[in-house]
């Protein structure tokens, strides 16, 4: 029961990581110091896809599935065992990725500005 559990939280907590490596730009929109935080949850995001890192919250998950007696993720891992195929369709997957880069890089420019306009709301 204890590993199925730290296995449920640790998906819960992965599904919150990478939404926050897709939305968490705009939160610094909010709180401006967060934005150190999201550029490296970005980072390590983006280079678990460019350089197929292995992420330490998948092997969590597996150990804990396999010592609950379950089967682990698919050798794909987190992402295209629960969000590719459900969330989206396997062939947009290019798409999405796409989007995703362009939801970062709004949030990262509407970040600028908005520090732009506080900087200059503050000088005056």
């Amino acid at each position: 029961m204890g590993y199925r559990l730290l296995a449920d939280v640790t998906a819960v907590v992965h599904f919150l990581f990478v939404a926050y490596v897709v939305v968490g730009g705009f939160i610094a929109w909010r709180w401006p110091r967060t934005i150190w935080l999201h550029l490296l949850a970005f980072g390590w995001g983006f280079s678990t896809v460019l350089f197929g890192f292995e992420c330490p919250l998948t092997d969590l998950e597996n150990w804990a599935r396999h010592r609950a007696g379950e089967a682990g993720l698919p050798s794909s891992g987190f992402i295209d065992h629960y969000i590719t195929g459900v969330l989206y369709p396997r062939s947009a997957l290019e798409e999405v990725r796409i989007v995703v880069v362009i939801c970062v890089a709004v949030s990262w420019v509407g970040l600028y500005l908005l520090s732009r306009r506080r900087a200059a709301t503050q000088r005056s």
